[in-house]
């Protein structure tokens, strides 16, 4: 295998450190972004005594400026990037009538735009080198809706349609685009929610329970592998059955 340099955006969360973990267990250089310094060196500093190695950079996604310069940032230190995971989320609930405009503009940057932020100062050199691996990081409410997260939903669903157009165009340069679209696993956020609303999430999943952080990584080690190369456009679901949808 190839070792390639990736960038996770929001690497620090939950998910996002299971894949960074992941990543780093292929082989690949791995780089992530951060806006809390010292949060940061601390996450890093944890993972390093595990056994991962990972760069960090500053970088608001939800930015062009901040992320063109994250992107230029990392690759000063490690080079060119191969493997993107836009993975950087927030959440801003309330009902679509009681909604701010910042609620929604907040979501929609951090969630949505930063796909373009992230993805366009990239994507040139990943054709110019004739490889390349996208994945979105969307959501199961991006594609049953949500009560309460209309922004959120519209934003994550938002990440497939780009995908899928991204993939059309960069196909023959050799670079996939994917999507991955988790249900609810257990972050420390979700871990954090009382114990009886966890088991009514629970008890909606057909399989019986929450998904783990590793469970998603595994989805990002199939989608960068250079066995799937024919495999571009796709939405894989990742939510214990809960949503099974086309």
């Amino acid at each position: 295998m190839t070792a390639r340099i990736a960038l996770v955006t929001g690497g620090t969360g939950g998910i996002g450190t299971a894949i960074v973990q992941r990543l780093a267990r292929m082989g690949h250089k791995v780089a992530t972004n951060y806006r809390d310094e010292a949060k940061a060196k601390a996450w890093a500093e944890k993972l390093k005594a595990g056994g991962t190695d990972v760069v960090i950079v500053p970088g608001d996604v939800a930015n062009p400026a901040s992320a063109e310069a994250m992107v230029k940032a990392v690759e000063a230190q490690l080079g060119s990037i191969d493997i993107l995971i836009n993975n950087a989320g927030i959440t801003r609930d309330t009902t679509f009538h009681k909604m701010s405009a910042l609620q929604w503009q907040e979501v929609i940057n951090t969630n949505l735009n930063s796909c373009f932020n992230v993805t366009r100062p990239i994507i040139d050199g990943m054709r110019n080198r004739k490889w390349g691996r996208i994945v979105q990081i969307s959501s199961i409410n991006g594609q049953k809706g949500q009560y309460g997260q209309a922004n959120y939903a519209a934003s994550k669903a938002g990440m497939h349609g780009f995908t899928i157009s991204l993939a059309q165009e960069n196909a023959k340069f050799g670079i996939t685009v994917n999507t991955v679209s988790p249900g609810y696993v257990a972050t420390e956020m979700v871990m954090a929610v009382p114990e009886d609303v966890r088991n009514k999430i629970a008890a909606q999943i057909p399989v019986g329970r929450l998904g783990e952080p590793g469970e998603i990584a595994y989805a990002i080690e199939f989608f960068v592998n250079e066995e799937a190369r024919w495999i571009t456009g796709a939405n894989l679901s990742i939510n214990g059955g809960q949503y099974m949808g086309w």
